[in-house]
C-alpha cells in the first residue's frame, strides 16, 4: 500500500466511523461520547479552523488551553495495554485481515471515530479497513487471540472491541505503530486532522483538541 492510498485510507475510514455512535464496548467502562470533525485542513489561524469535510466546509472556533496531538514512534509492546486504538487494515485472499499501520491513542481521545468500516469504494477489488477501539482478550478461553502476548519482533493476532462487535486483525511483526501524544503541531493547508468538539447554544463549534495524522511510508 503506498503514502497516497494509506492517506485516503485513513481519511475516508475515520469519516465513515465518526459518522457511527460512540459508545464502548459493553463489558468496559463507560466513557463519555467524543463528538468531532475530520477531514483536510483549508485554514488554520490558532483562533479558528476551516475544515473540509464530505458535506461542506465546518468552521471550527478555538478554545484555549488548546492540545495538539502528533505522532510519535512507538512499537507492538505497547499496543495490549494501550486503552484505544486504531488499525489500519487490508482483506487477504484467504478473508484474513491484516494489520498495515497501528495508531495508539491517549486515553482523553477514546471514542474517537470508533468502529470497523470498510474504506474502499463501491466495485473496488481490495478491501481496506480501519477499525478502532479497545484491544480485548477472546470471548472463548482456549482461542489463540489473546491480547497479553503482543511482542515485538513476532507476529501476532488481535482482538479490537468498539460499541457494537469487534475485529480479529492479524499483525506482522514490522507493522508501522506510532502512539498518539500531546505535541506541538504546526498545521499546514491539506493535512488531514481530527478535532474534537462541543456545539455551544448558539451553534458554535469549539474545540480544545486537535490530532494530526501522518500515515506510515510504504
Amino acid at each position: 500500500m503506498n503514502q497516497h492510498s494509506l492517506r485516503h485510507l485513513i481519511y475516508v475510514t475515520l469519516l465513515a466511523a465518526l459518522a457511527m455512535a460512540h459508545a464502548v464496548w459493553a463489558q468496559a467502562k463507560a466513557a463519555p461520547p467524543i463528538e468531532g470533525v475530520i477531514g483536510k485542513l483549508q485554514s488554520f489561524t490558532g483562533s479558528s479552523l476551516d475544515v473540509q469535510t464530505p458535506s461542506g466546509v465546518v468552521h471550527v472556533s478555538v478554545k484555549q488551553p488548546l492540545t495538539t496531538y502528533k505522532q510519535i514512534p512507538s512499537d507492538l509492546s505497547h499496543v495490549a495495554s494501550a486503552p484505544y486504538i486504531g488499525v489500519a487494515s487490508a482483506e487477504q485472499a484467504d478473508g484474513k485481515q491484516v494489520a498495515k499501520q497501528i495508531f495508539i491513542f491517549p486515553a482523553e481521545l477514546s471514542g474517537a471515530a470508533e468502529g470497523s468500516v470498510l474504506t474502499d469504494p463501491p466495485g473496488a477489488t481490495t478491501h481496506s479497513r480501519m477499525t478502532n477501539g479497545s484491544v480485548s482478550s477472546p470471548a472463548v478461553s482456549h482461542s489463540r487471540m489473546t491480547n497479553g502476548t503482543v511482542q515485538k519482533g513476532s507476529g501476532t493476532t488481535l482482538v479490537v472491541r468498539y460499541q457494537d462487535g469487534s475485529q480479529t486483525i492479524s499483525v506482522p511483526p514490522d507493522v508501522p505503530v506510532t502512539e498518539v501524544a500531546p505535541e506541538n503541531v504546526t498545521f499546514s493547508e491539506g493535512d488531514v486532522v481530527y478535532a474534537t468538539t462541543e456545539k455551544l447554544p448558539d451553534g458554535t463549534l469549539v474545540t480544545d483538541k486537535i490530532f494530526q495524522f501522518i500515515p506510515a511510508s510504504h
